[in-house]
């Protein structure tokens, strides 16, 4: 009689030794073309098994049909999956970078074209350009002193020593009891001085708005939407720029904007306390590759509650998508 390549390969993994998704891996490898119908009828693993398995190997790139209908399935080598994930994760990288070029030509465009305009018609509004480092961080640090409803700035470069985090806190708090609001979004690369985590966390708990970003492009602060600090061009880089005329500010807050919807809070900052024994399943459950309907099988839960657990988490963590919702989760320890 001849054995079935399914059964000699489940005897060559051994019963519980590996997870459904590694065996199924190797069934396939072993017998390719089967249809997933006939393959669960043999293998006799439950339906939320047999799914979660092939719902696995698909986020990883280890399938491929073998008809033109899709109903046979076959496995794709290691090697291969591995080339695609890394040429997917290139072309998000290169997306990133497309993103940050485009808003420096922004930012030069509005240099180019729009300053001068402003300097030619609205004389008593004409930008101030002010030089030297040190004058610059005066005038961006009394922007924020003056601030009544809302300062918003992107700090890709500042000073990051103790006494000078200690004066910047100490403004940025006389601006909050006043009511104003303000968000800050840092590089995140700044996380790995205790000296500035702790300054950050301050902040928060005193209650500014905090996120980081891989890469910002710029300096710039906001306030009160009628004054803007910028960056000179480059030609004259030791320089800022303070703009007052209200359509430029306008320009320059939804720039900012941009950046904070893809910024996000890091999870050193979050206070959050441990989820529950259920929002853990679902998180483990998710770092697993599964999707919700079968996250729903698995815990016998519908689909709605699993998005709404997913939405809590996500929420929880600070996070702008369930992959980093996991990395969040990661760091603080909830895996």
């Amino acid at each position: 009689m001849v054995k079935s390549p399914v059964r000699m390969v489940a005897r060559w993994l051994g019963s519980g030794a590996v997870e459904n998704s590694a065996a199924l891996y190797g069934y396939l490898l072993a017998d390719p073309g089967r249809s997933l119908d006939d393959l669960r009828c043999e293998l006799g693993w439950s339906e939320a098994e047999f799914e979660s398995a092939v719902d696995e190997l698909r986020r990883l790139g280890l399938l491929q049909p073998t008809t033109a209908t899709g109903s046979g399935l076959a496995a794709v080598s290691v090697d291969s999956a591995v080339r695609q994930l890394l040429l997917d994760a290139d072309g998000q990288v290169a997306e990133l970078f497309t993103a940050v070029q485009r808003t420096r030509d922004s930012v030069e465009q509005l240099h180019a074209r729009y300053l001068p305009v402003q300097t030619r018609q609205r004389v008593g509004r004409a930008p101030e350009l002010v030089r030297g480092p040190d004058r610059i961080a005066a005038l961006l640090e009394d922007a924020a002193r003056s601030a009544r409803t809302e300062a918003l700035s992107l700090r890709p470069g500042q000073d990051l020593s103790e006494p000078a985090l200690a004066e910047k806190l100490a403004r940025e708090r006389i601006a909050l009891a006043r009511g104003a609001e303000l968000r800050t979004i840092y590089p995140a690369a700044v996380l790995r001085r205790p000296a500035v985590l702790a300054h950050l966390r301050a902040l928060t708990a005193a209650g500014a708005g905090i996120r980081v970003a891989h890469a910002l492009p710029l300096r710039l602060i906001v306030v009160d939407a009628s004054l803007a600090v910028l960056p000179a061009p480059a030609a004259d880089s030791g320089a800022a720029v303070v703009v007052r005329d209200p359509a430029v500010v306008g320009v320059v807050r939804e720039l900012f904007e941009y950046f904070w919807a893809v910024a996000w809070v890091p999870p050193e900052l979050l206070t959050r306390a441990v989820p529950g024994d259920r929002h853990r399943e679902v998180l483990r459950l998710l770092a697993a590759g599964l999707t919700d309907e079968a996250i729903g099988r698995k815990l016998e839960i519908s689909d709605r509650t699993v998005r709404r657990l997913v939405a809590d988490l996500t929420a929880d963590l600070g996070a702008q998508s369930r992959f980093q919702a996991g990395v969040h989760a990661a760091r603080l320890g909830w895996l």
